[in-house]
């Protein structure tokens, strides 16, 4: 089997917890290697986790400022993974591009599977944040397979220990049993989850980074399953707490699936194994929290049942308040479910309702004829100023417009549902090609429920991604346009005036 010894190595997101304990340990173990660390120091992200690498003359940190954009997934997983790729792919140097995905991917594991999901089952997302995932690893394997960047996928299970943020369940709890407060779990409990430990985890790391092999997914799991509720006792018993009157039943949360099982039997064959049982995993966690209760500094608001994100300049911020812990643990809270519809008046003359469009993609060729077609009607509209990345000025489009619906011929927005508006997501047939259920003349075209199937572009890749994201959201229409034609061959979009420059 041969080795990979790398020289520099550059870890993102490394002030955070999984990828400061894989940071730490490479410094301990190889001390000749140069790690550069880059973190935008978000909430869940901490320097005093990387104290063990400071003094070391092969650790260099790089901060950046926190974005501040409700679309966070999607900039995060999706547009940051693409913008490390392209970086990769510019200075031809790179030797290994580990990129870190999730279970979540491969979405829910039936009950009774006795056999976890390996590195080529389907990818089945059920969630916006695993959505976005399974989107990155699709730019992964593209930068791969396109322009041979070495890359190489690790798909892992629950982690837990020292240093996680507590708006996860195990610190949660454990912080929350110091308190002596109610430890809330969500639904009846019977969710099943895999944890392993973080130093078992970051070993993982340190296995695939020498002896992965390029082009290749590794799953970083565990075969031993635990329900939450069961968790939740355990941690009861080191507290020496009463488990029926410490735990309390709570509103479930939304994608909350009911398990993720993983086959590591690959990873295995590299020579990784878990090393640390469950119960001693758990106690030195607990020992660890014990020990320094104010790490996080104030997480009362993470240890409410339902913590919910706040984005403000900086950064997200936990909200604590009442109306918080009420209302807007669930995605239907009033002000995301709301929807403006205009509604006709019950009385008096059939009058058509008061329209007001918001239209994004005002130089491209379908915005452009929606404008047009809003003039022919009779239908107030205007064009959006802002920029589809930039939550902000889309908010101060919505506040100073006043639509009653938001007409997307550009990109992908977010702000819509926040803001109680309808939206028209224009979209494209070009994510499909000719298949054996779909042959090529047959008549037989694709219906809206079918999957994507062509990736042969990145254009069409995106879109299908965003297609995928649109489904979680209540107040989106898509609109699929396959190859539009008109009369105007000026306009270098018509697919008439494209086939006869050929």
């Amino acid at each position: 089997m041969a080795t990979h010894t790398p020289k520099n190595i550059l870890i993102t997101g490394a002030a955070g917890f999984i990828a400061s304990h894989v940071c730490n340990r490479l410094i301990r173990n190889y001390p000749d290697y140069k790690i550069v660390v880059l973190d935008k120091l978000d909430y869940c992200s901490n320097l005093k986790n990387l104290l063990p690498s400071k003094a070391s003359a092969n650790f260099k940190p790089t901060l950046t400022t926190p974005l501040v954009n409700s679309f966070e997934f999607t900039k995060n997983n999706i547009y940051g993974t693409h913008v490390l790729l392209e970086a990769c792919k510019v200075t031809g140097q790179i030797r290994r591009f580990i990129h870190v995905s999730t279970d979540e991917v491969y979405g829910e594991t039936d009950e009774d599977a006795v056999v976890g999901n390996h590195e080529a089952s389907q990818l089945l997302p059920t969630n916006p944040y695993s959505a976005t995932k399974a989107g990155a690893e699709m730019l992964v394997m593209a930068y791969g397979r396109s322009y041979g960047l070495p890359v190489i996928t690790t798909r892992g299970n629950n982690v837990y220990g020292p240093n996680q943020f507590p708006e996860k369940l195990i610190p949660k709890f454990i912080l929350l049993a110091m308190r002596g407060l109610p430890l809330p779990i969500h639904g009846d409990g019977s969710n099943v989850r895999s944890y392993l430990y973080c130093e078992d985890v970051a070993e993982a790391f340190e296995v695939i980074l020498h002896k992965g092999e390029v082009g290749h997914v590794y799953n970083i799991g565990t075969t031993k399953e635990r329900r939450v509720i069961d968790v939740a006792k355990d941690i009861c018993k080191l507290f020496s707490m009463n488990p029926e009157t410490s735990i309390k039943s709570v509103e479930n949360r939304p994608f909350n699936d009911q398990r993720y099982f993983l086959d590591d039997q690959k990873l295995k064959n590299l020579g990784w194994s878990e090393r640390t049982t469950w119960e001693e995993g758990l106690r030195k966690t607990m020992e660890w929290y014990t020990k320094n209760p104010d790490w996080w500094g104030d997480v009362s608001g993470a240890l409410l049942p339902h913590p919910r994100m706040l984005m403000m300049p900086g950064g997200r911020h936990f909200d604590g308040s009442e109306e918080s812990k009420s209302a807007s643990y669930v995605s239907t809270s009033n002000t995301q479910s709301r929807m403006v519809v205009p509604a006709s008046k019950s009385c008096g003359s059939p009058r058509k309702p008061s329209l007001k469009f918001l239209i994004y993609g005002r130089t491209g060729w379908i915005g452009g004829l929606l404008g047009k077609l809003c003039e022919k009607q009779g239908i107030s509209y205007e064009y959006g100023k802002g920029r589809l990345e930039d939550c902000s000025s889309l908010i101060a489009d919505i506040q100073n417009v006043k639509p009653t619906h938001v007409f997307n011929a550009a990109g992908v927005t977010d702000v819509c549902r926040e803001h109680g508006l309808l939206m028209m997501n224009y979209a494209t047939g070009c994510i499909f090609e000719y298949d054996a259920a779909h042959p090529e003349g047959s008549g037989i075209g694709f219906k809206e429920e079918d999957k994507p199937n062509f990736t042969g572009s990145f254009y069409s890749k995106t879109k299908a991604m965003v297609e995928e994201l649109m489904k979680e959201y209540d107040n989106v229409c898509t609109l699929r346009v396959r190859m539009p034609i008109s009369s105007d061959l000026n306009n270098p979009r018509n697919f008439i005036t494209k086939i006869s420059q050929l």
